[in-house]
């Protein structure tokens, strides 16, 4: 079976008074990646993990934490891992 590389983007929606601790419980998680913030309680959030079943264990844990009023997925991308190793080669365009 070949190794895959599944990527997930979401919006996190969390209540602002428990934002620091909604922070480090998504941080702590393998893979996740906290790329944006705001005072008002909205995070952007990138998982990565070896499978979908993964993906939606760490959105399910995203979800049950104490603070966290919503988590949408914006994006998911699945792709072996052998692809995403390869080296992409610059492409020159007609202009």
């Amino acid at each position: 079976m070949t190794e895959e590389v599944h990527i997930t983007s979401l919006v996190v929606q969390v209540q602002p008074r428990h934002a620091d601790r909604a922070d480090a419980a998504i941080s702590a998680l393998p893979g996740a990646c906290i790329h944006g913030a705001d005072d008002n309680g909205k995070r952007v959030v990138t998982l990565e993990a070896a499978s979908a079943s993964a993906i939606l264990d760490q959105v399910s844990a995203i979800q049950r934490t104490d603070g966290v009023i919503n988590v949408a997925m914006v994006y998911q991308h699945a792709e072996p891992l052998d692809a995403m190793n390869k080296e992409i080669k610059n492409v020159e365009y007609p202009t």
